[in-house]
């Protein structure tokens, strides 16, 4: 199957897989309401909290203890809904799995397109970071889904020197079915809200087509789900994941999984977090290689503990 064969169109409409996606919205919303209201009334919450100037620039802050000085480690979940939908009320219970390891959770808002631009939501969720490292002085492990995926790469790519920050104060990233190469969206009717040409495209991509990598000295996986033609067109990026040493599996579920061999990940259950939280430090960004283009680089962790992020499906976008 060729690349001219595949229809963008239905491969990026998720919800139309899903045609109960409204119900489960629901159910999502319910669960998160009622987990906020549990984590306030153990004085174990801060919502609201702005960041920026905009009312969906917040940030709802979940503590492992009352003591809102200081979080122990830090965790960032940013949100799907392919920069056009959601919001992080509906996700707050995803804070859940990650507290339970002493680990304190902030949910992220943005922006959504067409008001704004996928180039400013990025700034957006760096901003974001920025107001939590001014608070706390905490290194961050960010993680998304579809869209929050592609900006949890991006604030793994970013150069936080730049921003008077350390150069690792976003030392590892989990991105969840994201999008990494947004070329394609430009065809799509999706676009009209997005509004991107083929130069912006590339400059928003973290994994854009020119094969550059987020950076080396840190470890990749990337993991996908196999429904319709996109699951073919993994196949050249997984036998280029192995000529560049790559081993390269099945996950659970039928998924499509390029592993590093040297990765800690273990089908999307793992703890990224120990070396989060380690005075190491990491090269900044430069030329990586290979043409996997749904790779995403994340840092290696030592630790055998395991995290359980969410069970929840987070592919409906």
């Amino acid at each position: 199957m060729t690349t001219t064969e595949i229809d963008y169109e239905a491969e990026y409409n998720n919800r139309a897989r899903v045609p109960e996606h409204p119900a489960i919205f629901e159910r999502w919303r319910a669960a998160a309401q009622a987990f906020r209201e549990e984590m306030a009334a153990q004085g174990r919450a801060e919502l609201g909290l702005a960041y920026g100037r905009t009312p969906r620039q917040t940030i709802d802050l979940f503590l492992t203890g009352r003591d809102a000085g200081t979080v122990g480690k830090l965790a960032v979940f940013v949100h799907g809904g392919y920069w056009r939908s959601l919001e992080p009320e509906t996700f707050s219970h995803v804070a859940r799995g990650l507290l339970a390891h002493g680990i304190s959770v902030a949910v992220a808002g943005y922006d959504l397109c067409p008001q704004v631009q996928v180039g400013s939501i990025i700034g957006e969720i760096r901003q974001a970071c920025a107001h939590l490292w001014r608070r706390f002085e905490q290194r961050m492990f960010v993680y998304g889904h579809s869209a929050g995926g592609h900006l949890a790469a991006c604030a793994l790519a970013t150069d936080w020197k730049a921003l008077g920050m350390p150069a690792d104060a976003v030392p590892a990233a989990c991105a969840i079915s994201g999008v990494f190469d947004l070329v394609p969206l430009i065809g799509i009717s999706m676009n009209q809200d997005l509004r991107l040409d083929l130069a912006e495209a590339r400059r928003v991509s973290p994994e854009p087509r020119d094969h550059r990598g987020l950076g080396q000295g840190r470890r990749r996986d990337a993991l996908r789900g196999s429904a319709g033609q996109s699951f073919h067109r993994a196949r050249p990026a997984r036998r280029s994941a192995q000529r560049d040493g790559e081993a390269t599996r099945g996950a659970r579920g039928a998924n499509a999984a390029l592993i590093d061999r040297n990765s800690a990940s273990k089908c999307g259950r793992r703890d990224l977090l120990e070396e989060t939280q380690s005075h190491a430090r990491f090269p900044s960004p430069a030329k990586g290689r290979g043409d996997a283009s749904m790779r995403l680089q994340q840092r290696r962790t030592t630790s055998s503990m395991k995290v359980t992020v969410s069970s929840m499906p987070l592919l409906l976008c």
